[in-house]
């Protein structure tokens, strides 16, 4: 926008011209920082202040208070400080030039710090550097002020005793010491190096051996493991030639027990079935044959019986024949010379049953009109002793 102006973060603004109001203390430009304002052309007039960091180098010779001349090197860090008053010092003094400031710091310091190592002795300086700092800062404090300026830091980079040796011969038992303690550090870092490699040494061939005794396990691992692949090949063939033989023995036991079934259905009970017939058979023949032997003796004896008894009649005749002639007493009239005829024919019987025994070689015959069976004669026995007729 025309006329309106804006400082950097790092700068400020200041703006102359004008009536500037105020007590005693009136500065104669208005000071703007971290914002901007309108400027009048041609009425105002505007600057700019730098309150960036900026750095001063000292490089100065200094004598201590033993007379000894010591190099010290020094950097200064500083800036314009950030109230209204400092810049205002700051302005009036370094807004034609800037880069004066540096200058300046430099030279105020160097004053400060001969002035400072003058009354310290080489011993102090080189000991507490940090004091020397603090003591130079407190001697340039109220000057820095005065001209608007602010240091952030202030570092002692170098202090040298220009080659007299005074530094070297205040270190050299220090040194020794230094020496002597970095000698033993050394060979302690040595041996406990020697003891480290020592231990590390054994571990490894500790690890080898470890790696070595895993290494022949495992490959004997590996080894059996191949064996047993190339052994599980034959392994299975005889056994599944194994099974197959016990399969087969099985199908055998089968087929034996299948054939011995079959034997028994096609020869054994077929020859069974022929010996039982042939034996039915023989059984049969030869009861038949019995059966026609009876058969033939008791025809034989049947007609030999009938022969006997066909003859009966003339045996019969010939004892009535004999009794015709003979003289018998019949008692009892009628009654007795039929009695006398009974007794006959039963005697008769008698004869006749004992000729049938005699003939078949047993002990009975036929029963003949009633006679027993069982060699009695008939069934009216033998005529009573009293009863015969008496001659």
């Amino acid at each position: 926008m025309f006329g309106y102006r804006v400082p950097s973060p790092n700068e400020a603004m200041l703006i102359s011209g004008g009536k500037q109001r105020g007590g005693s203390d009136v500065t104669p430009f208005r000071i703007v920082v971290g914002h901007g304002a309108f400027v009048l052309p041609v009425v105002r007039k505007v600057s700019f202040l730098t309150l960036a960091m900026q750095e001063a180098e000292v490089i100065e010779d200094c004598y201590t208070q033993q007379g000894l001349t010591l190099g010290v090197r020094a950097v200064i860090a500083f800036k314009v400080a950030d109230d209204p008053g400092s810049i205002s010092n700051a302005a009036r003094r370094f807004q034609a030039d800037q880069r004066q400031m540096s200058t300046l710091v430099g030279r105020i310091f160097s004053g400060h710090l001969r002035s400072i190592i003058g009354s310290m002795t080489v011993e102090s300086i080189i000991r507490d550097q940090q004091r020397l700092g603090e003591a130079i800062l407190d001697a340039s404090k109220g000057e820095m002020a005065r001209i608007g300026l602010n240091v952030d830091s202030l570092q002692i980079s170098q202090i040298d005793d220009k080659g007299s040796g005074y530094i070297a011969a205040l270190a050299a038992p220090h040194q020794a010491d230094v020496n002597r303690a970095a000698n033993v550090a050394r060979a302690a870092a040595d041996q406990a190096s020697a003891e480290a490699q020592q231990e590390s040494d054994r571990n490894q061939a500790e690890f080898a051996r470890q790696t070595a005794v895993a290494r022949a396990e495992y490959q004997a691992e590996i080894d059996v493991a191949q064996q047993k692949a190339a052994q599980a090949g034959p392994l299975a063939a005889a056994q599944a030639q194994q099974d197959v033989l016990a399969e087969q023995a099985k199908v055998a036991a089968k087929n034996a027990v299948l054939r011995e079934a079959q034997l028994q259905a096609e020869v054994v009970k077929p020859a069974q079935a022929e010996a039982e017939r042939v034996r039915i058979q023989a059984e049969a023949a030869a009861h038949a044959t019995r059966l026609s032997a009876q058969a033939a003796a008791s025809e034989g004896r049947i007609a030999l019986q009938q022969a006997v008894i066909a003859q009966l009649p003339d045996i019969m005749n010939s004892a009535a024949a004999g009794l015709q002639n003979a003289n018998l007493t019949v008692l009892n009239g009628t009654q007795g010379v039929n009695e006398a005829i009974a007794t006959l024919a039963a005697q008769g019987g008698a004869v006749l049953q004992s000729v049938l025994g005699s003939l078949h070689g047993i002990g009975a015959a036929p029963q003949l009109g009633g006679a027993a069976t069982d060699g009695t004669g008939p069934d009216y026995g033998p005529p009573p002793e009293g009863d015969l007729p008496q001659a």
